[in-house]
């Protein structure tokens, strides 16, 4: 932490960005963190800021604290272990003053093992592909953001891992540049296939809050239908086979599959009318706010 906050204020400095605070999230570290940043406060007094947590609470808790607490304007985040450079926050800060509300930083050039980077590659070709967001790294931390941005979505659970899917989804805009990497020196990383599916939940989960939240119907029903279909031609198929051949169906498991592919359709178109029946409801209760960008 010494030597990265060191760098920080030399880049920060030496680019003349301006006023800067340093914020530290100790996410319940067992080590010696918190003792070594009381003693970088005693040196930047005014530019350090730490917060601590009792216990561990996941990184969107660390991120959702730090973007609370945060003062600027402007808000970068990167990780405490060194493998992202310092020298690469100016790039950010240029790139998000053409315009953008989110800068994400792509490692083109990844410093780590095989363990690591293929499932990270089937994450980012999966999440791009299923949300059109067209960024090649969305799990890299080291981003730049619009603060008004960033406090408009809400992150929880690992949903940190989507925030440019979230910020595409209300209208932000989101883009990439490359930056560099480094070997990790610091801590282990827990990223690997078993991270993949939670990842391919969560992503369930953001397709849902960024395209089906006020059309619960369409999500379920769709998935019915298809259900329902494809029961409704087993047990069509079958019928003939029986009628006109003769066969015994009884005890053949494509029938079962056939009417557990029809109920399981009714459940499922039933689910998503219930969800509208909910989303109408709540939205009759209260009074409709649209979110406006800006008024002349």
């Amino acid at each position: 932490m010494v030597s990265l906050t060191e760098k920080i204020a030399a880049v920060t400095e030496e680019a003349t960005l301006g006023t800067y605070e340093i914020i530290f999230i100790d996410d319940g570290s067992e080590d010696e963190s918190w003792d070594k940043l009381q003693e970088l406060k005693q040196t930047y007094t005014t530019r350090l800021r730490a917060i601590r947590f009792r216990r561990n609470q996941g990184k969107a808790a660390a991120l959702s604290a730090g973007f609370e607490a945060a003062r600027g304007a402007v808000i970068v985040t990167m990780d405490a272990d060194l493998q992202d450079e310092p020298e690469e926050i100016p790039a950010l800060i240029n790139k998000l003053s053409q315009g953008y509300d989110c800068v994400s930083g792509w490692k083109q050039i990844r410093k780590d093992p095989l363990g690591k980077t293929l499932p990270s590659r089937v994450f980012n070709s999966v999440t791009r592909f299923c949300s059109g967001v067209e960024i090649h790294d969305f799990n890299c931390g080291f981003k730049a953001y619009r603060a008004e941005a960033i406090r408009a979505i809400d992150i929880y659970g690992e949903l940190h891992r989507y925030i440019p899917v979230l910020l595409s989804a209300e209208g932000f805009t989101v883009t990439e540049i490359p930056v560099k990497h480094h070997r990790r020196t610091f801590g282990v990383s827990k990223y690997g296939w078993k991270r993949l599916i939670k990842g391919g939940l969560d992503l369930v989960t953001v397709i849902m809050l960024t395209r089906y939240l006020k059309r619960p119907g369409h999500f379920f029903g769709g998935f019915g239908l298809l259900s329902s279909l494809l029961g409704f031609l087993i047990l069509v198929w079958l019928s003939f086979e029986k009628i006109l051949f003769g066969a015994s169906i009884g005890q053949r498991p494509l029938l079962q599959l056939g009417i557990l592919l029809l109920i399981l359709g009714v459940q499922l178109i039933s689910t998503g009318l219930i969800g509208e029946l909910i989303h109408f409801n709540s939205r009759s209760k209260q009074a409709s706010t649209a979110k406006i960008t800006e008024t002349l």
